[in-house]
């Protein structure tokens, strides 16, 4: 990473317009997860969100569609939705590419397929925002009245305050998708993956101060630079190994984002005419995690399907219907750090589901995503083949084991990583410890692999507008006219032959 070419490239007019467009449109989406959904009754909304988070049985699900969201849930606000739709139906669109010809062929017609691919996506994304809405609602509803008796958050609704509650949440996912796109069209980083890291960000002072006031909260008193502070022993151990499990897991996360198999390519010498094409080797990399977090956004969406039956089942009348709620509420509800340490079988069933999902749709989408039979036929056409495979079906089965294999190990990684708070939490609750990890493997991995891939985009940008402030030979830059490099080129012809005899 060259910060001296960055540094340098900010000088340009263009440069800057795009990063401070950027900027600005994040400072915007901050603004409007601030602003609260319309509701009849604010005052018991207000309450419901103090003592919601404040909980210690707060369902860690909403936990994380908080930090995801930027606090947009703590705030009850109108990004409360977020990317989830547009992310929903990009997965959509994608499973239908690869699965019906017609959209097969249209995303191989270059910048008018992907186009018409895209405005099949926000369509897509418009009835999806609405039902995630209404359930987004309906889940804080009850989850809130379920923890302590609270109020209805929607009480005295009726059917005109319901659809402006639901429009105010559609309108703002729809906003938001639109804010991403606009950030994508800059060139230096994929807006929607910018939107999600910044929500991330703006979660982490909020638990390093949780952190700090665990640590400065205890019976003992301590001095730190000559003033006497109450000191809590097991909160500084666990800041401690809090500061270290964030430092490990970040150098795991980037050597994993950053992990890739190099294959030898070699493209045959060709001869057309006085030209020869051809002759060079090049490298094919093979990333360790193909699929990226998409296996993890699978699962976590997959899992909530029976929290949220579960959820609604609970509040039947039948004895039936209820028991069956109940267990399922308890079977899929992401396990509290209290659950872990009281044990029992049904603390453990969510992590490990979580582990399996990631582990199978972490194959699923790689077998999507990377196509060696495609890849295959396209170096045989350009006369390319891999170092030791002869091209062809040989080079397909070859790919189609490599991949494999990386695949195996990079699903029991990412299932680890996404399982890694769980982990952590059980293994803090052995020895008479009780934490919650808000920022856990997949925030993080989410927040390594964007930061790079937005370094990359901003240093080729970078290179881009610097490219001219280079010293280049003298001979690139002829000023003359042309007659004045007509005759400048038969003198050196005529020394030429002249040093030859």
């Amino acid at each position: 990473m060259s910060w001296k070419v960055i540094w340098k490239s900010l000088k340009n007019q263009d440069m800057r317009k795009r990063v401070f467009a950027v900027l600005g449109m994040l400072i915007v989406f901050r603004i409007l997860a601030h602003i609260p959904i319309p509701l009849s009754d604010g005052a018991t909304l207000k309450q419901v969100l103090e003592t919601l988070f404040t909980s210690s049985d707060t369902p860690q699900l909403l936990s994380f569609f908080d930090v995801l969201s930027g606090g947009a849930l703590a705030n009850f606000s109108i990004m409360l939705v977020g990317l989830g739709p547009y992310i929903n139906a990009s997965i959509i669109m994608q499973l239908l590419t690869k699965a019906l010809p017609k959209l097969e062929a249209l995303n191989k017609e270059g910048e008018f397929g992907r186009k018409k691919i895209n405005q099949y996506t926000r369509i897509i994304a418009l009835p999806l925002a609405i039902i995630q809405s209404v359930g987004m609602i309906f889940i804080v509803r009850q989850t809130a009245m379920q923890l302590g008796g609270l109020g209805d958050i929607t009480a005295g609704a009726g059917i005109a305050q319901w659809v402006l509650m639901v429009s105010a949440l559609t309108g703002g996912a729809m906003l938001l998708m639109w804010l991403g796109e606009l950030i994508t069209e800059e060139g230096i980083g994929n807006g929607i993956s910018l939107v999600i890291t910044v929500g991330i960000l703006s979660q982490l002072p909020q638990s390093v101060l949780g952190i700090i006031s665990g640590v400065f909260a205890g019976d003992e008193t301590w001095k730190v630079f000559g003033q006497t502070l109450p000191v809590s022993r097991d909160g500084a151990i666990l800041a401690v190994g809090a500061t270290v499990f964030v430092i490990v897991l970040i150098l795991i996360v980037v050597k994993l984002n950053e992990a890739a198999r190099n294959l030898k390519i070699h493209y045959a010498k060709r001869v057309q005419g006085n030209r020869a094409y051809g002759g060079v080797t090049t490298k094919m990399p093979i990333k360790l995690i193909t699929a990226g977090v998409i296996p993890i956004i699978f699962a976590q969406v997959f899992l909530s399907v029976p929290l949220l039956v579960g959820q609604l089942m609970a509040s039947s009348a039948d004895a039936k219907w209820l028991e069956l709620g109940q267990n399922l509420v308890t079977w899929f509800q992401p396990p509290t750090a209290e659950i872990l340490a009281a044990g029992g079988i049904h603390a453990y069933i969510y992590p490990m589901a979580f582990f399996a999902l990631v582990f199978i749709f972490t194959f699923f989408y790689t077998s999507i995503s990377f196509n060696a039979t495609e890849i295959a036929e396209n170096l045989q056409k350009q006369g390319g083949f891999i170092e030791g495979i002869r091209s062809g079906p040989k080079t397909e089965k070859y790919l189609s084991s490599t991949v494999n294999r990386l695949t195996l190990f990079g699903a029991i990684s990412l299932g680890l990583l996404a399982a890694s708070p769980y982990v952590i939490q059980a293994v803090a609750a052995r020895f008479g410890f009780t934490i919650s990890v808000n920022l856990d493997g997949t925030g993080m991995l989410i927040l390594v692999a964007v930061a790079l891939e937005t370094l990359r985009q901003i240093e080729s940008r970078a290179l881009m507008v610097t490219y001219d402030q280079y010293e280049q030979p003298d001979f690139f830059y002829d000023n003359s006219t042309p007659a004045e490099a007509a005759t400048g080129a038969r003198r050196l012809l005529f020394r030429g032959k002249k040093k030859q005899k």
